[in-house]
């Protein structure tokens, strides 16, 4: 059974920065492709990013590129989401998700952590 606890949200002012951490069950990050999701109210979950599990490849929503970067810890199997130039436009709930399969920007991921809010301010 996989597992995912995200930790890492908060409030913060628009233009700041904040890193999300996914911890999973050992193994993970080294076996599945690894995603972010984030759901604001009234609105469909939205891909943020995804790490091929071979960490060879990522790939990111056009809203976050070039704002936003995931990465991996093997070691700690962990992975994260460095959100820096944040806008109140990126307030959502934040998922972290494991596939077996290459549906990147797809939401049917096989696993799903619990979501961990971020709010900014503007």
């Amino acid at each position: 059974q996989v597992q995912l606890v995200e930790s890492g949200g908060g409030l913060v002012q628009a233009g700041g920065s904040l890193r999300l951490s996914c911890a999973a069950s050992e193994g993970t990050v080294s076996s599945y492709h690894m995603g972010w999701f984030r759901q604001a109210p009234g609105k469909e979950r939205e891909f943020v990013a995804a790490m091929h599990w071979s960490g060879g490849s990522t790939y990111y929503g056009d809203s976050v590129q070039g704002r936003f970067t995931i990465s991996r810890d093997w070691a700690k199997n962990t992975v994260y989401l460095q959100m820096n130039s944040l806008k109140p436009e990126d307030t959502a709930v934040y998922y972290c998700a494991a596939s077996a399969r290459a549906n990147y920007r797809l939401p049917r991921y096989d696993y799903w952590g619990q979501g961990t809010q971020v709010t900014v301010s503007s």
